[in-house]
């Protein structure tokens, strides 16, 4: 599997990573770079990171036989009508976004050789300077294929990801979005509100923070652009997720209201299980 040209839009941490990713593994002979700031994408190529690049989607897509869409989820449709007809015919179109629904379909509306991906890889750090060709060793990618995915693209993505160490798997992309709604998306909301919280209550107190909040609210530091995008087209699934969640917190109050330490201890305990339960990845 060779891929002559890539074309990555959106050069952040994961654009970067699998542009990298590529390079390492010899997949591929150019990475074109496409994004909003011309200054950061020279700083990419200078990196090593993109070869070419372009404020053009369609310049940079043109002749492309693999293109990677790692912008804010939001705009893969507004780019998919121009790229569409300058990409390769058999080009495959794959994205790194976590919000998947009905996206997917929509995409594949436009663009045949679309595969809706979702690499659990990444953190609190954004920009292409945290990059790293290794990022998606061993990572687990989510693939979404509906019924009308083309068997050929989605064949090429999961070789694609393998190619790239990681483990794949599939999933329908309603259920991606409503599992994801409750493991990430509603954490990163989480703990936005949280650092906000403890600054409305005392604003010092984000000076005496230890490990614990440190450790609760690192999702916080991620790109606020991207984190809005991500909660308005999964806000359905995201708001169950909250009432869900106000409605423990909600019982862990009423525990301490009526000083029920036997009722605390149980509840704490049942968390601690369950997160015992999660293989670290």
């Amino acid at each position: 599997m060779f891929f002559p040209k890539t074309a990555v839009l959106g050069v952040g941490l994961l654009g970067a990573s699998v542009a990298l990713a590529l390079k390492d593994r010899g997949l591929t002979e150019e990475v074109a770079g496409y994004g909003r700031n011309e200054e950061r994408l020279g700083k990419a190529r200078e990196a090593g990171i993109i070869d070419t690049f372009s404020t053009d989607a369609s310049e940079a897509c043109s002749g492309a036989s693999l293109v990677v869409l790692a912008t804010p989820p939001g705009l893969f449709l507004s780019l998919a009508k121009p790229i569409s007809s300058v990409i390769d015919r058999d080009a495959l179109v794959i994205d790194v976004g976590s919000v998947k629904g009905k996206l997917v379909g929509d995409m594949q509306k436009i663009i045949a050789g679309f595969v809706g991906c979702h690499p659990i890889a990444g953190g609190e750090r954004s920009g292409f300077e945290a990059a790293n060709a290794s990022l998606f060793d061993s990572a687990l990618t989510i693939i979404t294929p509906t019924e009308e995915t083309d068997r050929g693209a989605l064949d090429k993505a999961e070789a694609l990801w393998a190619a790239l160490g990681a483990r794949v798997q599939q999933m329908d992309p309603i259920r991606h979005d409503k599992i994801y709604a409750i493991v990430s998306h509603m954490p990163h909301l989480a703990a936005y509100a949280m650092v906000s919280a403890a600054y409305e209550m005392d604003r010092d107190s984000l000076e005496f923070a230890g490990r614990g909040f440190r450790d609760t609210t690192r999702i916080a530091m991620s790109s606020p652009e991207l984190w809005a995008d991500i909660f308005m087209l999964n806000r359905d699934n995201l708001l169950e997720s909250l009432d869900s969640y106000i409605e423990n917190l909600k019982r862990l109050g009423s525990m301490l209201l009526e000083g029920d330490v036997d009722a605390l201890v149980n509840k704490i305990t049942e968390g601690r299980k369950l997160r015992e339960g999660i293989e670290d990845r």
